[in-house]
């Protein structure tokens, strides 16, 4: 891949670091904080699982008009601080972002516009429910939330658990920043070559190589992210804060997306949109080509959508 062909964002974007929770957490900034307003306040992106902010850059590029939009990358996720524990809780999610929102904006702040790509739109589902008067308009791409659990399944959950703790987690490393782009591509083949050099260069970091051996790229990710929690989803919890949410809500999906691929069939999209038939105003579209990484795939189309609802 010739390094020239790269993205060149529209709109860089700067980066910075805030303590919260006794975590130093990464964000990536567009925009000056003075373009917010109560009419138009800042928009605020979640990445999902085994990503990072930088995701977001093409949509941003793609926005019709400049905005200020903050994006955060998760703990144990790019630049972000990696905590001292094996195992990643959900709730953490959540109380990661309260605080580094009441670190951004101070205690008694206004609401935002919150923005959420899949494990990224589940917190920020929750947060909205949660914190109904903390959001002004919320953004769901793909967070589909997770199948409802029985429980019975919990003793072999917590055994399957505890196995996992004997077990050092890894992620492979690439040869290449090449190599890291083309297993982007192949994950999802709708990534166009130039867009995927480009994140590359944010979802790995070269490292050099011991004893004179070749350089390696390691994927900015802790490899604990893929030990399971040992505590079930449960659905009913979850839908009683979607019942809270007071925002609008736009959900956007890509065509090409196969649940059945997570979750075989013990969970689809037709059960999906019954659960979020709850949430009391929620605007649906599915834009295409695209599948779950759609905001990859069709940044101009989830741009346009974006800025249409919170307008």
């Amino acid at each position: 891949m010739d390094p020239a062909s790269s993205y060149s964002p529209r709109r860089p974007a700067t980066s910075r670091f805030v303590t919260a929770r006794g975590l130093s957490h990464h964000l990536l900034e567009w925009g000056s904080p003075a373009l917010a307003s109560p009419e138009r306040p800042t928009l605020v992106m979640l990445h999902g699982w085994m990503d990072v902010a930088a995701s977001f850059q093409f949509v941003v590029d793609a926005l019709p008009t400049e905005r200020h939009v903050i994006a955060l990358d998760w703990r144990g996720f790019g630049a972000s601080e990696t905590p001292q524990a094996d195992t990643y809780f959900f709730p953490e999610y959540l109380g990661d972002l309260e605080l580094v929102l009441d670190v951004l904006f101070g205690v008694d702040r206004g609401p935002v516009d919150l923005l959420g790509h899949s494990m990224g739109g589940n917190v920020a589902m929750l947060y909205s429910g949660i914190r109904p008067d903390r959001v002004r308009r919320l953004v769901n791409l793909e967070g589909f939330g997770m199948p409802r659990s029985r429980p019975e399944q919990a003793p072999k959950r917590l055994a399957f658990w505890l196995v996992g703790l004997k077990v050092e987690e890894q992620l492979r490393p690439y040869d290449s920043l090449e190599a890291v782009a083309a297993r982007l591509q192949k994950t999802n083949p709708l990534l166009r070559g130039d867009r995927a050099r480009w994140l590359a260069g944010h979802w790995s970091k070269r490292v050099p190589g011991a004893n004179g051996a070749a350089d390696i790229w390691h994927l900015l990710a802790d490899p604990d992210h893929k030990r399971p929690s040992p505590i079930l989803a449960n659905v009913d919890e979850w839908l009683e804060c979607w019942k809270r949410i007071t925002a609008p809500v736009l959900w956007i999906e890509g065509d090409r997306t196969d649940v059945s691929i997570w979750w075989g069939d013990r969970y689809t999209k037709a059960e999906f949109h019954e659960r979020l038939n709850v949430v009391r105003q929620v605007e649906r579209h599915v834009v295409a080509p695209a599948g779950h990484m759609l905001h990859h795939d069709r940044p101009e189309d989830t741009a346009r959508l974006v800025e249409a609802f919170l307008a």
